[in-house]
């Protein structure tokens, strides 16, 4: 991206949090030192790809640069603008201007199911039963050993251990970066029983 482009997503971003700042919950765009943490497990062997919240899609190009390809993304963006914004740069992916919390029922991963996740989502600033309705639905996405990953600037997984054990699941945080405005860890989200529980990484693990 130009330096042009950059400066024009951060203004894109900081109008979009000052009309909702508790939907955007952010005043900029993640950078590239998170998008590259949170789709550092990702492969083109996860495809098709789930993103909620991608907002001016930073993350999807981490993927894209990861090795999938645009037909293989599907993108959940219910703000209006950064849902035109993402048709007019990715006009592959499978663009949905949906609540993310409805993504279960949409049935678009019925014959296909997805292999990861990747959350943009500002789950810290939603009321339980929504974030609980998402998980759920992102989870009836994904195939077995699908994960979902989420990032916050929160001190523990955004996700609370009582929404985790209704739905079955387990968290480990894979990740931290410093060079993200704020710092930012990322969650790897899976059903129990699906891979080992690692130890959480206590400092970045990726360089810049």
């Amino acid at each position: 991206m130009t330096a042009d482009c950059v400066q024009a997503d951060f203004f894109r971003f900081l109008r979009s949090w000052l009309a909702a700042p508790l939907r955007v919950a952010a005043v900029a765009p993640s950078g590239p030192a998170l998008s590259r943490l949170i789709t550092c497990e990702i492969s083109p062997a996860d495809a098709p790809v789930l993103e909620l919240g991608p907002g001016t899609g930073v993350f999807t190009r981490a993927l894209l640069a990861r090795g999938l390809s645009e037909s293989d993304l599907t993108l959940v963006e219910f703000g209006p603008d950064f849902a035109r914004l993402l048709r007019l740069r990715f006009p592959a992916a499978n663009i949905l201007s949906i609540d993310a919390a409805a993504i279960g029922a949409t049935g678009l991963f019925a014959e296909r199911p997805a292999g990861a996740v990747v959350s943009g989502l500002p789950l810290l600033s939603m009321p339980q039963a929504k974030v609980e309705a998402i998980l759920a639905g992102a989870f009836s996405c994904l195939r077995p050993g699908g994960s979902f990953y989420q990032f916050t600037y929160g001190p523990r997984c955004p996700v609370p251990n009582a929404i985790l054990d209704r739905l079955g699941l387990q968290s480990v945080q894979i990740g931290r970066t410093m060079r993200n405005i704020p710092p930012a860890s990322v969650y790897r989200i899976s059903r129990r029983g699906e891979g080992g529980v690692q130890s959480a990484p206590a400092v970045e693990t990726l360089p810049v």
